[in-house]
This record gives C-alpha cells, structure tokens and sequence, in this order.
C-alpha cells in the first residue's frame, strides 16, 4: 500500500512539473496584444546609445541582408558592415567601446 502511494504521489509530481513547463514555455512565446500599444519611454541624455538612428528618423531606402539575431560583439562579425548594421539597428551590442560611431576598430573597421 505505501509503494502505490508513493508511485501515485510521485507520478502527480512528475505530471505537475510537466504541465507548468508547458504552460511556461506557451507563455514566453506569445506575445500580450494588450501590450502592443504601449509607448516606450523617452531616453535620457544618459542612455541615448550613440550611433542610433533617432526614433524619427526615415527607415533604410535599401532592405539590408542583416538582421538582429542575438550577436553582440565584434568576434560574431564577418565584416564592418555587417557590425555598423549591428549598432545602429540592433539593441544591447557592446562592439562600439570608445562610443564614436565605429564599431569594431581593432577587427573589422581599422
């Protein structure tokens, strides 16, 4: 009697812990539709990245073949380009250390 209960107990455990990952998981990739409207703040003079494109500013005449995919420094790069697209369209880069608008000095953009 008590191994069934412990087997019963333990299988609503492992059932439990699968249904939250789940619901978990379900959760991280839906996107509010409440939230969709929400205005950003405005930056401060303090966090204003250098090199970014004011929230203003007319998008790219010419589609570019880059896109945000997660990359951050100047070693995930093939070329200038590519990290001066990176700055300037992409968030959280940390290619541009002396914050003058070139990314990459000592690798890409010399």
């Amino acid at each position: 009697m008590k191994l069934t209960s412990l087997l019963l107990l333990m299988a609503v455990g492992v059932a439990s812990v699968y249904t939250y990952d789940v619901y978990k998981t379900k959760r991280a990739t839906q996107t509010p539709a409440a939230n969709t409207a929400q205005v950003a703040p405005a930056p401060s003079q303090f966090d204003r990245r250098w090199g970014q494109p004011s929230a203003g500013s007319p998008p790219p005449s010419r589609p570019s073949s880059y896109r945000c995919d997660g990359r951050t420094h100047c070693s995930q790069m093939r070329s200038c380009a590519e990290a001066t697209y990176f700055i300037q369209h992409c968030p959280n880069t940390k290619m541009d250390g002396d914050r003058d608008g070139v990314p990459c000095e000592n690798q890409w953009c010399s």
